[in-house]
């Protein structure tokens, strides 16, 4: 397989995710990211544990889907993600109204 081969692949790979995240984002509550990952889920707790420098943060994430276009099964019904880095977690706009 030719560079330009693998860069069209990964091109076509990608436009299919930005396609399903556009698909599924209505199906949840919270945009989540870490420095790793990206995140779409309907439930999100969040903990700093205590005694480290700098803080550790613990989030169990529900219900979710992850941005990555090389995972085959994008949605998982749990994640848990421990991070010294900052985290941004989103709550996404009512879908009723």
């Amino acid at each position: 397989m030719s560079e330009e081969d693998l860069e069209r692949y990964e091109a076509e790979i990608e436009l299919a995710l930005v396609q399903e995240y556009r698909t599924v984002l209505p199906l949840f509550s919270y945009v989540v990211e870490t420095e790793r990952r990206f995140y779409l889920a309907n439930e999100v707790k969040v903990s700093v544990r205590e005694g480290t420098t700098p803080a550790c943060i613990e989030l169990e994430i529900n219900d979710a889907w992850v941005w990555d276009m090389y995972r085959p099964a994008r949605f998982v019904p749990h994640v848990r993600v421990l991070t010294f880095r900052d985290v941004n977690i989103e709550r996404l706009p009512d879908r009723d109204g």
